[in-house]
């Protein structure tokens, strides 16, 4: 008798224990699949409050260099992670290059503007020394007279969350996530 209740207290551990980890590896798989459906949502996101959490778990989770979460049954990829410091506002792009000091990253509108016609002036000495704020200046013809057009530079935006990877899921667009 005390050999039989002996065995059915093993017996009974053991389920609780595999019942255990069935149950940590389906929450595990679950915050992935929360994860998945909250960044493919078209409003965004954290446009929801449950879904804050778990991708606020995700942007600390990748911050540390892990794996993007897996969901089972989902199709998705992810990019590996990758950097971008800098940002423009709208009707500028980012412009990356080597400068004096090193990496160097301006901002440059993507439409001709009208500026100073000091910019389209030529001297002996090469120019003025303000034209690193215009790029290409020229005369152009608008509207019947003749105006000083160029793209104007402006300094870049520093992004709180410079990290990202892509994420594509099946049938949906790919998704930027930035941590």
């Amino acid at each position: 008798m005390k050999g039989l209740f002996f065995r059915m207290i093993i017996a009974a551990s053991g389920s609780i224990s595999l019942y255990t980890i069935s149950e940590r590896s389906a929450r595990a798989d679950e915050w992935g699949c929360q994860v998945i459906l909250c960044l493919s949502n078209p409003g965004g996101p954290t446009q929801y409050g449950e879904c804050k959490p778990p991708v606020e778990k995700l942007w600390r989770w990748l911050a540390k260099g892990r794996p993007f979460p897996t969901c089972a049954g989902v199709g998705f990829q992810t990019s590996r992670p990758l950097y971008e410091p800098y940002y423009c506002n709208a009707g500028y792009r980012l412009s990356a290059g080597y400068g004096p000091r090193g990496r160097d990253a301006t901002c440059i509108s993507t439409s001709l503007q009208a500026v100073s016609d000091s910019f389209c002036r030529r001297d002996r000495d090469g120019g003025d020394p303000n034209k690193g704020s215009v790029t290409s200046p020229r005369w152009q013809r608008v509207n019947g007279r003749y105006q000083c057009l160029a793209n104007t530079v402006a300094r870049p935006l520093v992004r709180e969350k410079p990290r990202y990877v892509d994420l594509t899921i099946e049938g949906v667009a790919t998704q930027r996530v930035w941590f």
